[in-house]
């Protein structure tokens, strides 16, 4: 099997593992990965986040997201377009976003970022012990997190979705920092 029937392989499996996973458990963990990022965000001194909006089963970073907007933290989201870019838009508000391609969404607001971002939020299907992070196939991501040598990439991810080692292209990006922990430690 080619590394691209790997990752097509292994998208399935995760999506349907992040589907599975228990609402009650979910949202106990969802709020512990904002807190966590928030720790990181404040302890850090950020002052531009980029972060994707989540779409399904992903980690919901609405609660962080509304935090940095209380805040005065410059919020950064992307719009996906076409030949595997991202346009870099100022968030100002969750009640002002438009859908984009395949589920996604990013602030209607055409207002472009173009400057240095402290931390890039990146989302993902999976993980492995080594920080690279399996996407959803489009290498979006791969393409902008090279624009920025200077941002803490962080990835945050359910437990189940980490694997010992990711099939891997030359293209993929590894991430400097995981958010994760085993579910039993979220529900005591």
């Amino acid at each position: 099997m080619s590394v691209i029937e790997k990752k097509k392989h292994l998208r399935r499996a995760m999506i349907e593992k992040r589907n599975t996973i228990p609402l009650s458990i979910k949202k106990q963990y969802d709020e512990w990965v904002c807190d966590e990022l928030k720790k990181l965000i404040i302890d850090s001194k950020f002052k531009v986040v980029h972060t994707y909006l989540p779409m399904s089963s992903e980690i919901d970073l609405i609660p962080l997201i509304e935090f940095m907007l209380e805040n005065s933290i410059t919020v950064i989201s992307p719009k996906t377009l076409p030949n595997r870019k991202l346009e870099n838009r100022f968030l100002t508000s969750l009640q002002d976003l438009e859908k984009g391609v395949a589920g996604t969404s990013h602030p209607a607001n055409p207002s472009i970022y173009m400057g240095p971002i402290d931390m890039i939020i990146v989302p993902g299907l999976a993980f492995d012990e080594f920080n690279y992070r399996l996407g959803y196939g489009g290498g979006y991501y791969d393409n902008f997190l090279c624009t920025q040598p200077n941002a803490l990439k962080v990835g945050a991810y359910y437990p189940t979705q980490k694997t010992e080692t990711l099939p891997r292209e030359n293209h993929d990006f590894r991430l400097d920092k995981i958010v994760y922990k085993d579910f039993d430690q979220t529900t005591a």
